[in-house]
């Protein structure tokens, strides 16, 4: 195998990749950040660095996921290990972070529950943003909250714990003060299930019944079950989702309800607060 430079070695990924996903698995490959790849175009590649570097590059152009492959991915400005165990983080989840801050004292104890955290994106966001509160972040899938654990000591939080739990299965009667979600809420015959990096994530984290709203019902329901009086329940969901999902917090009987949109100004999180009258099941 010949010598070869950075700058071809891009050039002949970028025959079967896009150019950013090219570069991103490069400076993977090398041990490089893109700095150092830009600035030096003339640099030779090892043998071995230009074997892992083609070898990523088949398994990208076959449709595998640049953050399966790194085993990384950036959200709320800090760098979350994931595996095909956990949905990768995207940006538009951030919202759901910045509007749990919104009613999370900065100052002042409090309890949140995170419901289905995959790689714990989340509740370590909302952990390294409020150290006076405390967090616990569920999930059903032991490889996942592996995977949640390494982030939150990676991350440097000690201010949340982790529990395997099936939604509100093994809470017992503790109460919090916000609950957060991102559910599964991909209707099951959506293609999109089968296409894209969506095709090798876990499909029990994504495929939310018929309607995509199995998990919302259920979330929306057993939540009144743990909120203290005057407690907001916040989740995710899809894009045309918005007014279902208000109409179910409704029927359930929140109050202050709302719908928040991305920067894609889409219907992207909603949430309703437990009225102060109601009673604890």
């Amino acid at each position: 195998m010949s010598p070869i430079t950075i700058q071809a070695a891009l050039k002949n990924a970028g025959e079967r990749l896009d150019a950013l996903d090219a570069r991103v698995l490069l400076c993977h490959a090398i041990g490089r950040d893109t700095a150092y790849v830009l600035a030096h175009p003339e640099a030779l590649l090892r043998k071995s660095e230009l074997e892992t570097y083609e070898a990523l590059v088949a398994r990208r152009a076959r449709g595998e996921p640049v953050a399966y492959l790194t085993g990384e991915r950036e959200f709320y400005g800090r760098s979350f290990q994931v595996t095909p165990a956990v949905l990768i983080p995207r940006p538009e989840t951030e919202l759901l972070v910045d509007l749990a801050l919104s009613h999370i004292p900065a100052d002042s104890p409090s309890r949140v529950l995170d419901l289905g955290t995959g790689s714990g994106c989340i509740a370590i966001a909302l952990a390294s943003e409020r150290s006076h509160c405390k967090i616990l972040a569920l999930d059903q899938s032991v490889e996942a909250l592996a995977v949640a654990r390494r982030n939150a000591v990676g991350a440097h939080v000690g201010n949340v714990a982790f529990l395997q739990s099936d939604w509100f299965g093994a809470l017992g009667r503790e109460l919090f003060d916000v609950i957060v979600a991102n559910p599964p809420y991909v209707a099951s015959a959506d293609p999109h299930l089968a296409a894209g990096d969506v095709r090798f994530e876990p499909r029990h984290a994504l495929d939310g019944g018929p309607d995509g709203m199995d998990s919302i019902r259920h979330i929306v329901t057993e939540a009144k079950s743990h909120l203290t009086p005057g407690g907001w329940l916040m989740f995710e969901h899809g894009y045309d989702q918005g007014e279902r999902a208000r109409l179910t917090l409704h029927a359930a009987g929140y109050e202050k309800i709302f719908t928040a949109h991305d920067l894609a100004g889409t219907d992207r999180v909603s949430a309703g607060r437990l009225t102060h009258e109601a009673t604890v099941q």
